[in-house]
């Protein structure tokens, strides 16, 4: 027998480097889930349900540079679609795998289970086109061709795709086996040409220039020729709240975090009073432009995008980041730009050893704690705000979920970027509002032999929604109590090193025995109810209490 339509998808995903599957098994997956179970090359990463899995699959993308996630007909794709579409939103190649009741059924339309009972099997598929960059429903004879496209989409694209893969037509012998490639883009080499010279002269007449570094240079996995533009010219660099720690913030050329007026006063006058500012693969949306307080001048501002090229009011189209980089490292020279600034850090922290927790004792203390080559996860809200000003050690890392900032999505996240490099030191720094959400994923990290630090915020409620509300103290932003410390005992984390603080003293100890800890930590810590770092208070006022948010 040749080879099966299940049997290609899975040579496929492990040709382009796919080897770990997250997932919920169910009865429409059971072909799927066992062709992944049966083959040696592949491992199956149960998670405690789909919105889960796909926050897995994001995270371990962040960090591998694509991932794959399963799920089941209806119920499954459903529940996944939210880590989905952050998938989309945040430019991520995730491959969602979902089995479909059997052609045969669909076609004498049956009344099945995880059906609306209409008849209409192929609403979910339409359901999810709107978050993905491709779909297909994979047969016996389109199987090779739709799979080269979704590959394609979703590694030049950078977003999820959907592959549905029916019950029967799983097992059944592909129809048709000649090769199907399809060709990557190119830039066009006249505009090519045209658009370098461009940037290079504007770049050596500017008395002071600014490289600011985009979430899109790791989404392409361009840090290696970013790097090389900036040591080559020796232009000072910024990144974006979005792309904190995309290249070491170690580097003598780092001058901050630019977040508009909302974080370092020194950075955003030093961007914004620059001759040239040449921003590389940004976002420009809302929590990641500072609430729209970013203020660089037009003309003062070249964009670099994925395909296109913006000068001035001129754009470029059909030139591609990865080109534009590899040449203007081969053509620039050393631009003798002074560095304007050497970031400090959160600073000292604050408070005597037996005072109440503060938010500015913690953050400071977690950015001491940090290491080199750790992976951060930061969840959606306060904990990732109070650490956007921290200065990372040599090649750590820092995720957060800026643009979709569905919370929750760190817990899981953290565990997808831990199975991703399991030779690295993850720590997962979260609000106890968002962990309570996904909070369930952390067995996992025991489950699959992982020593993670994980540091749960206890401020007795939604602290980011009490900020950005009216009324802070309203019924809707309170939350049932946990106890959280005891969660790992509760999930079966045998051995993990637990513990709740609520001083700096404790806080103190907690950390150096989770540094020298041979296990998992979990630390809880209780602060005040409207304890916020810098970045949240200064949002408050602009939000609240100033003009909100406006374009």
């Amino acid at each position: 027998m040749g080879q099966t339509v299940i049997q290609h998808l899975l040579e496929r995903l492990k040709e382009i480097g796919i080897t770990d599957i997250f997932g919920v098994p169910g009865d429409y997956s059971f072909p799927v889930n066992d062709a992944f179970c049966t083959d040696s090359d592949f491992n199956w990463i149960g998670c405690c349900n789909e919105l889960n899995a796909a926050y897995a699959a994001d995270g371990y993308a962040r960090i591998k540079g694509k991932s794959a996630v399963c799920t089941t007909y209806g119920v499954g794709e459903l529940s996944a679609i939210n880590g989905i579409a952050g998938c989309y939103a945040e430019n991520l190649p995730v491959f969602h795998i979902v089995g479909i009741p059997k052609c045969s059924v669909q076609r004498n339309g049956n009344l099945i289970h995880h059906s609306l009972g209409n008849g209409e099997f192929d609403l979910f598929y339409k359901m999810t086109q709107p978050v993905v960059c491709a779909s297909t429903i994979l047969t016996a004879e389109n199987t090779v061709a739709e799979v080269e496209r979704c590959i394609n989409a979703a590694l030049t694209k950078k977003q999820p795709v959907y592959i549905a893969v029916p019950a029967d037509e799983a097992l059944k012998e592909l129809g048709c086996t000649k090769p199907h490639t399809l060709p990557l883009p190119v830039s066009d080499q006249d505009t090519l040409d045209t658009v370098i010279p461009l940037i290079i002269e504007r770049l050596e007449k500017a008395e002071s220039a600014i490289a600011m570094v985009g979430a899109l240079i790791g989404r392409y996995e361009l840090h290696e020729p970013m790097l090389e533009f900036i040591d080559k010219s020796s232009i000072p660099f910024t990144s974006m709240f979005m792309a904190k720690g995309t290249l070491s913030e170690t580097h003598p050329n780092f001058i901050g975090v630019y977040n508009g007026r909302i974080l370092d006063e020194k950075v955003q006058q030093t961007v914004e009073s620059a001759d040239l500012v040449v921003s590389f693969g940004t976002i420009r949306s809302d929590i990641n432009t500072g609430a729209f307080t970013v203020n660089i001048r037009p003309n003062h501002e070249i964009k670099i995008h994925p395909d296109r090229v913006c000068i001035g009011h001129a754009v470029y189209h059909n030139v591609l980041l990865e080109d534009v980089l590899h040449e203007l490292s081969a053509r620039i020279g050393n631009l003798s730009l002074p560095i304007p600034m050497t970031p400090q850090g959160l600073g000292e922290p604050v408070g005597a050893a037996d005072d109440e927790i503060t938010a500015d004792s913690l953050y400071p203390r977690i950015e001491r704690f940090f290491a080199a080559n750790d992976i951060i996860m930061g969840e959606t809200g306060t904990p990732s705000m109070g650490l956007v000003n921290a200065r990372l050690p040599k090649d750590a890392v820092f995720f957060n979920q800026t643009l979709w900032g569905s919370i929750g999505w760190g817990t899981p996240a953290a565990f997808g970027a831990a199975l991703a490099a399991p030779d690295r030191r993850t720590l997962l720094i979260t609000g106890e509002g968002a962990h309570q959400m996904t909070v369930q994923e952390i067995c996992q990290f025991a489950r699959f032999k992982l020593k993670p630090i994980i540091i749960c915020v206890n401020n007795d409620g939604y602290l980011i929604e009490r900020l950005l509300c009216e009324d802070p103290y309203i019924y809707y932003n309170d939350l049932a109590q946990w106890n959280y410390s005891k969660l790992p005992e509760a999930l079966g984390m045998d051995g993990w090193f637990s513990a709740k603080v609520t001083t700096n003293r404790e806080l103190d100890e907690a950390l150096q025995k989770a540094a020298a800890a041979d296990n998992g930590c979990y630390i809880e810590v209780v602060t005040g109810m409207m304890e916020s770092p810098k970045m949240g208070r200064v949002l408050n006022e602009i939000v609240v209490k100033g003009p909100g948010w406006k374009a």
